[in-house]
């Protein structure tokens, strides 16, 4: 029987996101993951074939582990209280998981698509599908049909606002006390624009 693997991906994963975290992206070379793990450099890239493919798993995990608070927050019955969880929990998130949240600002799905790496297939084309169902949900739920102008409010309320604030709070390393009470006052704001003028309100 062969000896078990001392290091697993997970911790591998969890080694980049530390260099990361304290110098950069490009810091997180296998053989710096290596030194962090006291192990050979081979037996990182004999899981991982390269560095962008470490990246990328990285974020991929790190995004699922973000959206899993989100989708619960957000599938509450009520839609302005799902608003109000949706937009307490990305800054929650971020201030009990910073490292992982600069990971995720490091990037964009967009930026990746060229170049991806070939290991992980489509996953990167699907990753968001739960939250864009989730989201179209959220907007049917709230404003009665969910269009290009009411899907438009709520990715800005729920998704561009908060992330601003994220953004916020990571150059600053810290969250302000009148941040999450800013924050969901704007996005509530951007989910209720312009209904007054058309007599239409939200649910």
């Amino acid at each position: 029987m062969g000896r078990a693997a001392k290091f697993t991906d997970q911790n591998i994963l969890d080694a980049a996101l530390d260099i990361i975290a304290q110098d950069g992206a490009l810091a997180a070379t296998g053989t710096a993951i290596a030194k962090r793990l006291g192990a050979p450099s081979g037996s990182i890239y004999h899981r991982f074939a390269s560095r962008d493919l470490i990246l990328a798993t990285l974020w991929i995990r790190t995004i699922k582990r973000f959206q899993r608070g989100f989708l619960e927050a957000i599938s509450q019955a009520d839609s302005r209280e799902a608003a109000e969880l949706a937009v307490a929990h990305t800054l929650e998130w971020t201030a009990a998981h910073r490292n992982e949240a600069i990971v995720l600002a490091m990037y964009r799905r967009e930026d990746l698509m060229a170049s991806w790496p070939e290991e992980l297939g489509g996953e990167l084309a699907t990753l968001n599908d739960d939250v864009k169902i989730a989201v179209r949900d959220f907007t049917t739920a709230h404003f009665g049909a969910a269009n290009a102008e009411t899907l438009g409010k709520a990715s800005f309320a729920l998704v561009e606002l908060p992330y601003s604030a994220v953004r916020h709070m990571l150059r600053r390393n810290a969250r302000p006390e009148w941040l999450a009470d800013a924050v969901t006052a704007a996005s509530l704001a951007a989910l209720d624009a312009g209904e007054s003028a058309s007599g239409h309100r939200p649910h």
